[in-house]
């Protein structure tokens, strides 16, 4: 090493030389670095991309844990490894992950490529931006402003607000902790300590994020109250009521109403004019986790399944499940524009979002995250959104409720499949009942076996 650092040192007789470290060298090999994207890319286009839809293939080539580790060689060395041994190492990794456009993946809610979702999710890896100033990010602020935009006109409010965020479930502790912002503002400086028992209420079959997101602030899980649902999973009004009023007794401070659209077993979809009715009795902040099913308000066939959204103060909206925009793709959008978002949020870090820029200044975002670094996950939903229009979005949702009513019809006509309930989305819930149990009476016995065979 001593040796190169004279030979560099010789040969630039300009260089600079700081604990003997030379500052104006170059940190890396450029022609080899692009050499390496260049061959990399290569093997991402021959074996991800052309074989997303090969049915041939495997949707993965599962080895245990113990057997995988030897084989990706997962120890980090003092030394690095040649490109060789790089470029295998990232075929080893695409043969051994699980294929998610494989047409026969159906592990989870989303599933399929979306070609321009992935050029897009190339370029942002390519500049890594971080969405939180206009001067750092001006493309892709403008973009999720546009997103936003859009995507609270299907809402069918009139104005709104919004962000995007790492995950539904993030969406949706932002929520509550908006709700609760709202419902006293002075817990944003004076903590937790002078409030009253504060309640919520989400259906049996809500999103467990539920839960999380009232540990995670404070809220504690036993102050979620969970709602009776009926025989389709849909929060049954009367007993939120019933709930509501109950809390009032306890004297707790009931202060949000989470209603599902599209829940994530049964694919049911809260009856919201109703609930908002008992928000708006009550004072309560409704919020909808229609991380799922939003995008069936694209549809103009299948957007009466959220009936009464535009009522809700604030929504969760996944694009990157039934809309292919790639993982991970979430917003929360928010009824109120008076600043809301941004008064719960922000921190006023004066380093980042000083006040007599250059530029309007409404354009940096990032105090409506608690995020710093934020990535620009609109842009990939923006592409697709471009590439496709909304009359190609809306035809992914129709085609794929059909392809659900396609399989219940193909469920009904086989032995040994037994339906649960008619699907109104994506959801179809089935029992596969072996021939060993086709005879057998559905006791405990039964279910303890065919539990089993699931």
């Amino acid at each position: 090493v001593g040796i190169c650092k004279q030979e560099m040192l010789q040969k630039k007789k300009n260089a600079v030389l700081v604990d003997g470290v030379i500052l104006n060298g170059p940190i890396m090999d450029s022609k080899a670095g692009e050499k390496f994207v260049e061959e990399a890319c290569k093997i991402i286009m021959e074996e991800v991309i052309q074989k997303a839809d090969d049915v041939t293939e495997k949707v993965c080539e599962w080895r245990a844990p113990e057997t995988l580790k030897q084989i990706l060689d997962l120890e980090m060395r003092d030394t690095g490894e040649s490109h060789q041994k790089l470029l295998q190492l990232c075929r080893n990794v695409i043969q051994y992950s699980v294929k998610t456009s494989h047409p026969r993946f159906f592990n989870q809610l989303y599933a399929g490529m979306d070609y321009y979702s992935l050029v897009a999710r190339f370029i942002t890896e390519a500049l890594n931006p971080s969405v939180y100033t206009y001067e750092v990010s001006p493309v892709f602020l403008l973009v999720e402003e546009a997103v936003i935009k859009k995507m609270i006109e299907f809402i069918g409010w009139e104005e709104g607000d919004g962000i995007f965020n790492p995950g539904g479930s993030v969406s949706n502790m932002y929520a509550m902790n908006l709700a609760r912002y709202k419902f006293c503002p002075e817990i944003k400086e004076k903590g937790l300590s002078g409030l009253p028992r504060l309640v919520l209420f989400t259906s049996e079959e809500c999103h467990y994020s539920m839960k999380k997101a009232a540990s995670f602030l404070g809220i504690g899980t036993e102050n979620v109250y969970f709602i009776k649902t009926d025989e389709r999973g849909k929060m049954i009004p009367e007993e939120l009521e019933k709930q509501v009023q109950r809390a009032r007794k306890e004297g707790s401070a009931p202060f949000l109403v989470c209603a599902t659209a599209g829940t994530t077993v049964l694919g049911a979809f809260d009856p919201l004019d109703k609930i908002a009715n008992i928000c708006e009795k009550h004072g309560l902040w409704l919020h909808v986790d229609a991380s799922w099913g939003g995008s069936a308000l694209l549809s103009r066939k299948h957007c009466r399944l959220l009936h009464g959204i535009h009522r809700a103060d604030s929504v969760a909206w996944n694009p990157h499940k039934m809309l292919l925009a790639g993982i991970q793709c979430c917003a929360l959008l928010v009824k109120d524009n008076s600043g809301l978002l941004k008064n719960c949020y922000s921190a006023k870090a004066a380093y980042l979002f000083q006040q007599d820029k250059f530029y309007d200044v409404s354009y940096d975002t990032g105090d409506k995250s608690s995020q710093c670094s934020r990535r620009p996950d609109a842009f990939k939903f923006w592409l697709t959104w471009k590439a496709l229009g909304t009359t190609g979005l809306e035809e992914r949702v129709n085609r794929a409720l059909a392809l659900a009513r396609y399989l219940v019809e193909e469920i009904k006509k086989r032995e040994g499949f037994q339906l649960l309930l008619e699907p109104e989305y994506a959801n179809v819930c089935f029992w596969y009942i072996p021939p060993s149990l086709r005879k057998m009476e559905g006791g405990p016995e039964f279910w303890q076996k065919l539990h089993q065979v699931s």
